[in-house]
Parts: C-alpha cells; structure tokens; sequence
C-alpha cells in the first residue's frame, strides 16, 4: 500500500489528504445512507402526514432530480477544468455542506407538503453537486493502488457507525444528531477554502499536485475510457442491475415489522453489532479483491450473494406458509449475509469511477455513475415497488422477483465473460 509506506516514510501531506478524503465520503454518505434514505420516509409519514406510498414519489422524484443535476454539475466541471482544480471543489463542497446543514436544521419543522417539496428540491440539488465533486476527490487524495482498501475504509467506517449506534429512524433524532456533527466539516472546509492562512494554502499547493503524480485510473491503463466506450457503460449497467435490485428488495424488507425489527432496528444490539461487524468485514473482503482481482470477477460474487440472501429470505417465509406450527423468528443469517453484500457493492461503487477515469473525465464519470447506477435505479425501483404494492403483490412473491432478477444478471454476466473469452481464444488472444 502507498499510504503505508508514505506512513513509514512521514509524508504527512498524502496520509493526512487521505485521512481528509475518507472523513468526508464517509460524513457524506452516512447522512445519505441514514438521513435521507431513513429520516425523510418518517418526516413525511409522520409529521408531514403523507402516505406511505406519496413519501416514496416524493423520494424518486428526489433520486431522479438528484441524478438530473448531477450529470449538469459533472459536465461543467469537466469542461471548465474544475476536476482538476482542489480550491475550486473545496469551494464547492463547502455550499454544499453549508446547504445541507440549514436543510438539516430545518427539517423537523416541517409539516406541509408544500414545504416538504420546497425542502426535497433543495436537498436534491445540493446531493446532485455534492457527489460528482467529493468522488472527485480521490484523484486529489488517493494514490491509484490504494483506492480499494480506501472505498474498504469508508465503507466499513459508514455502516458500523449506521448499525451500530442505537438511533430511532426518525427525522428528530437524526437532526439532532448530524446538525452539531455538520459544523466541524464546515468550518475545514471553510478553512481550505478560504485562501488566507499561508500553512493551510502549503498544504493546499500539495495536494492539488498530487494528481499529476497518481496518473490515471487502474482502468486506463489500455487508454482513457470516456462515455463512448463499452468500459464505461458496461459497469454503470452492472452497478444500476445491483442497486436496482438492492432496493426493491430492502423496500419492502423495511415495511414488514417481522424482519426489520430482528435485524436493523433490533433491540437487542448484540445483533445490530453483528450486522455491523458483518458490514466492516465485508468491505474489508471487497477491498482486497477489488485490488486483487477484476472487477467483472467482483460482481459475480455481488450478483450471486444477492441471489444466496434472497434464497435465504424466501425459504423462511415458505416454511413459515406450509408449515405454521414450525415458524420461528426470522434468521439473523438472512440480515448478515444482506449486509455482506452490500458492503460488496457499495466499496465497488467508492473505487470504480476514479478507476475508470482521467482528471479531465472525473467529473462526468462520476455524475453519470453514481447518478445512474445509484440515483436513477433507486427512483426506478422504487416505482416498481409502489406498482407491486398496488397490486397487492404478497412478501414471498416480491422477493422471489429480487431473487430472480439477481440470478439472471447472475447468469448473464457469466454468460457475457464466458462468451467474450471464447471470442478472444478465437481470434488468436491468449492473454
């Protein structure tokens, strides 16, 4: 790793960019993970006093105004050069941070749909600029062959604290919790912004070289990939088929009170403290791998745990359904295995764009990335499920649909790597 040697070596500068990097994506992502995906579904259902199936429009319109923005903020970057310019993102990012404290502030007070719209545009368009220029980062901050054991770090650092700190799933509790936690990071980046203190612009000067000195991402290696080739588009295809099918299946998993109150919101926290140690050592598995192996290899193992977790889920409600009397509480096997799998994806998703990318590309690889394979195929799946549930569709037959649609990009991948192999051998490649 070139952070430990940088350790033994003292180069503080490239340990302590790194160290600033995996501060923020994880702050980013915890708010993302737990306010908006967890605190929005209660303040709209219990304050705002909507429907559950209104709170999940409101929230796709938010994922999909997210990804609107997104793609807009990634291009202009790319093409005014703020990829490559460090003061001009922490600038950024600071608006961003500063937004998003006001909005979190502000959101246990509201209680009109009206207000409740206003405050799901402000939120989106502050996440659509945020995510394409703190993935940004990591062209800045981390050096090419340590990107996986970073994602590893943010990853596993995000779900512990998300699973193991005994937080209610509610608006009030988060509130009260990120806004006091919000202001640190915005006064450093206020600080790295601002210009004015000469030992913290030294430091600014070396850090915003550094991506000269990484070169490009490990993906590049036969040539820069750009939104016209199979090697952009291919990934971004997989990672929307994971996240797809990650939340149409966790919707539903969170609405039924039989298996979200034996895992996620357990009272008993030696289980929450199991599913978070699951998650860390997760991301720590994914982290090596991903350094280690392919990336296609990778999501062959994401696809076919879904597939597994879902067998698991599916064969308790079956037996519960033939066999009454045998039923027993929900397995705490089908959560961990859940939460192996998706420390899998998501340590994939925090290295893969800046692998994929130039500094003069970042940008737009990551508003398109993240924004369609996270963003774009949460605000579709959630439309599936609301369509399910109109249609009355039962827990076993919704999951038996995640489970399926898990295998078949299973097998499809395979089948796709298999065929490409064959082709290659064909045509003389034995590499």
């Amino acid at each position: 790793m070139r952070l430990v040697t940088a350790i033994r070596e003292r180069e503080w500068p490239l340990v302590l960019g790194a160290a600033l990097f995996v501060s923020l994506l994880t702050a980013g992502y915890y708010y993302n993970i737990t306010f908006v995906q967890l605190g929005l579904i209660d303040l709209g259902t219990r304050l705002v006093g909507m429907s559950s199936s209104t709170v999940s429009l409101w929230m796709g319109a938010l994922a999909l105004l997210t990804f609107l923005t997104a793609v807009v903020v990634g291009v202009t970057m790319d093409r005014r050069g703020w990829s490559r310019d460090l003061r001009t993102k922490f600038r950024l990012l600071t608006l961003v941070v500063t937004v998003q404290f006001v909005l979190t502030a502000v959101a246990p007070a509201i209680r009109t749909v009206p207000a409740f719209g206003a405050w799901i545009v402000g939120c989106s368009l502050a996440l659509g600029l945020g995510f394409p220029v703190s993935f940004s980062l990591a062209i800045d901050f981390v050096p090419v062959p340590d990107r996986g054991y970073v994602a590893a770090a943010i990853t596993a650092l995000t779900y512990f604290g998300a699973n193991a700190l005994p937080l209610a799933w509610s608006i009030d509790v988060f509130s009260a919790l990120l806004t006091p936690a919000m202001v640190p990071g915005v006064l450093v980046l206020a600080v790295l912004s601002s210009g004015r203190i000469e030992r913290v612009e030294t430091l600014v000067d070396e850090w915003a070289t550094q991506h000269e000195r990484f070169g490009r991402g490990r993906f590049c290696d036969d040539g820069p990939v750009t939104v016209r080739t199979l090697a952009f588009w291919s990934p971004v295809a997989l990672l929307f088929g994971v996240f797809f099918i990650d939340s149409l299946g966790f919707l539903r998993i969170i609405e039924t009170p039989a298996l979200v109150l034996s895992s996620w919101q357990s009272p008993d926290f030696g289980t929450r403290l199991a599913i978070a140690v699951v998650h860390a050592v997760g991301a720590g598995m994914a982290g090596v791998l991903y350094v280690n192996f392919d990336r296609n290899g990778l999501f062959l193992w994401i696809f076919a745990l879904f597939g597994f977790t879902y067998v698991l889920y599916t064969s308790d409600l079956r037996v519960a359904a033939f066999f009454p009397g045998a039923a027993s509480d929900p397995s705490i096997l089908n959560p961990l295995f859940y939460s192996l799998t998706v420390s899998f994806y998501t340590t994939l998703n925090f290295a893969l764009w800046p692998d994929l990318s130039t500094a003069e590309t970042i940008g737009t690889h990551a508003a398109i990335g993240v924004g369609m394979a996270g963003w774009l195929a949460t605000f579709l799946s959630t439309a599936v499920a609301l369509s399910l549930e109109h249609a009355d569709v039962g827990l076993l037959t919704h999951l038996n649909l995640v489970n399926a649609l898990a295998l078949l990009l299973l097998v499809a991948l395979a089948v796709g790597l298999y065929s490409r192999r064959v082709y290659a051998l064909a045509r003389g490649d034995t590499a």
